[in-house]
């Protein structure tokens, strides 16, 4: 793999998505509105008190952290690859001395860093005007960065796998949004899996969705044990494995299509 050739390419597409960062930041407060609204309706269904436990100060916190972690883990390349396969724009990549997946990772960091330029400083601010409850100690907020990597990648190659059945399928992008449902749903945005009802609970405990979100957050606002988190890293961990395996089947499997065809 040509590693100097891909960090530069990273490069320049950041320097160019910053030519557009107004774009970008009216994207990234898309995604901020429904932990936001999530946030307030909790909030104010805890009061004084608390809902499932948790009391206002932890919803706070829970919600603001979802927010960087949204948007460090949403993987928005993903929508693309599609188009790039369907359209023919594939052979472009492939004659390129450079592996394709750095055309694709290109996009992923340029992104997140123009977001975060958008994002940080408004949970800075919300921060001191809702005055989060955090009580987590410090070996969680070092084992938040592990699971945080892990929910990225599961994020980004279950993304990847589904994109990439562009090779056979034209409506490939319907089982993205269908997987944005399930995330919504299963991860921990709609509610803490800890307040779900008994059996989407547990449903959310086994699927990855909760582990490319909402786990992460849990480390450092739901007072996880020290068992509670190295069974969820094993569950990430295995769930990860599946997703860059599919990945790399799907690739495979779907080049030799491509190339058949002709492109």
């Amino acid at each position: 793999m040509n590693h100097r050739g891909g960090f530069a390419l990273i490069r320049s597409t950041w320097l160019s998505w910053m030519q557009y960062r107004s774009f970008f930041f009216i994207l990234a407060f898309g995604w901020m509105v429904p932990p936001l609204v999530a946030m307030f309706v909790w909030t104010a269904a805890a009061g004084d008190g608390a809902v499932g436990g948790i009391e206002r100060g932890a919803f706070v916190a829970y919600y603001l952290v979802l927010i960087l972690v949204n948007q460090l883990t949403y993987s928005q390349s993903n929508w693309t690859v599609g188009d790039i396969i369907r359209e023919g724009s594939l052979n472009h990549w492939l004659i390129r001395p450079l592996s394709p997946l750095y055309q694709i990772l290109s996009s992923e960091i340029a992104g997140k860093v123009v977001y975060l330029v958008f994002t940080v400083p408004i949970v800075l601010v919300l921060v001191v005007l809702l005055k989060p409850q955090f009580t987590f100690p410090l070996n969680h907020f070092l084992v938040f960065w592990i699971a945080l990597l892990f929910a990225w990648g599961l994020r980004f190659l279950w993304g990847l796998w589904i994109a990439m059945l562009a090779f056979w399928a034209t409506r490939a992008d319907a089982l993205l949004a269908l997987q944005d449902s399930m995330i919504f749903i299963f991860s921990g945005m709609i509610a803490p899996v800890a307040i779900l009802p008994g059996a989407l609970q547990k449903l959310a405990e086994f699927l990855p969705f909760r582990y490319m979100v909402g786990f992460p957050v849990e480390i450092l606002t739901a007072n996880l044990t020290s068992q509670q988190i190295l069974i969820g890293i094993t569950i990430q961990s295995v769930w990860l494995s599946i997703a860059a395996l599919s990945s790399w089947i799907v690739w495979r499997k779907g080049l030799f299509r491509y190339s058949a065809i002709g492109g």
